[in-house]
């Protein structure tokens, strides 16, 4: 659906050349929901932007639905954008028009017939949970509000791609989740394909498929989003994942419990069904192993429940070995900390 093929993108400030993006390599695929996760000033919002060309890449090439977006003149790359929603961290509205009226808004300039276009925004509006919201203003909506209508007007002409920019920084955790819910609704429903930028792993692991970390203008690590984040292999991945997985606080537990003796510390990675079974308790009876836990949770990311423990042994060696090789056998990943 989406490939780019060594983007590059430089800026001028002061005479001097400041490259923002330095050849970004990335397929995302019809219908998934992409994650790109980045610090301040790491060249997040430059991708995205060169994804529908607002931002022209010095070199390289973007190509959406098999289309080279880099090689279309003005007139043909205003077309192309109408396949390309996007939605942003401050919600660009029209303070002076209603909602109906903003959610019309790209209609009006495509001079569609006004019976598609009130049929198109009754549509969204109940899509997004709005419909008795229509006659008010920006100003007397609540941020997650006024960001449902920012959905429902990326989606007015019909795209296949959603672009969100930082669609949930601005507000409260409560309201992020009820957007990320109507974002992962609308990517079933409608198959749409969404890239997703971000700050926060929490995003990520809420709905995304895969996820892209980018640093210094490079993609340093791409993935499933399981997998990026229980095995993170590049430092910034894991200052994220180090977001939700209270890594400072668990390694002070380790570091105190082995100073108080030389048990063995695992971690346990239970993954889909595994995570709701007795393999742990099992296991440890079945080899005469006594065992503490020290950290432990259970979540999920997008569709998928995982759990980790981190569990301290105080049987002697033998003891303790038998019990790790029987969990892995078990299909659990043990890793020794």
């Amino acid at each position: 659906m989406i490939r780019l093929q060594n983007l590059r993108k430089n800026y001028t400030v002061q005479g001097k050349t400041v490259p923002a993006l330095m050849g970004i390599d990335l397929t995302i695929e019809k219908g998934e929901i992409f994650g790109i996760i980045g610090h301040s000033g790491a060249g997040k919002s430059t991708l995205i932007r060169c994804i529908n060309m607002l931002e022209r890449p010095t070199s390289g090439h973007v190509i959406v639905d098999g289309v080279d977006l880099t090689t279309l003149d003005d007139r043909k790359l205003q077309e192309q954008r109408r396949q390309i929603g996007m939605i942003f961290q401050h919600f660009n509205l029209l303070s002076s028009a209603t909602v109906a009226e903003n959610v019309a808004f790209p209609l009006k300039l495509a001079k569609r017939p006004k019976a598609e276009i009130d049929k198109k925004v009754n549509e969204l509006l109940t899509l997004v949970g709005l419909e008795a919201h229509r006659d008010k203003y920006p100003s007397q909506l609540s941020g997650g509000q006024k960001q449902r209508v920012g959905i429902a007007r990326a989606l007015a002409s019909d795209p296949k791609v959603l672009l969100c920019d930082e669609a949930t920084s601005a507000l409260d955790p409560q309201t992020t989740n009820s957007i990320l819910a109507l974002l992962l609704d609308i990517n079933r429903k409608l198959g749409l394909t969404i890239v997703l930028i971000t700050h926060e792993m929490h995003v990520i692991r809420s709905i995304c498929d895969r996820v892209g970390v980018i640093d210094g203008g490079v993609i340093v690590e791409e993935g499933k989003v399981l997998d990026v984040f229980l095995k993170p292999q590049h430092p910034t991945t894991r200052e994220f994942v180090e977001q939700v997985a209270d890594s400072a606080e668990l390694r002070e537990v380790v570091a105190h419990e082995k100073a108080a003796g030389d048990q063995t510390i695992v971690r346990i990675t239970f993954l889909g069904e595994k995570t709701y079974q007795p393999i742990l308790f099992q296991t440890m009876q079945e080899t005469g192993t006594m065992f503490s836990i020290l950290q432990g949770t259970i979540s999920r990311m997008k569709d998928t429940p995982y759990g980790q423990l981190v569990v301290e042994l105080s049987g002697n060696p033998e003891q303790n070995s038998r019990a790790i090789e029987t969990l892995r056998q078990r299909g659990l990943e043990v890793e020794v900390m």
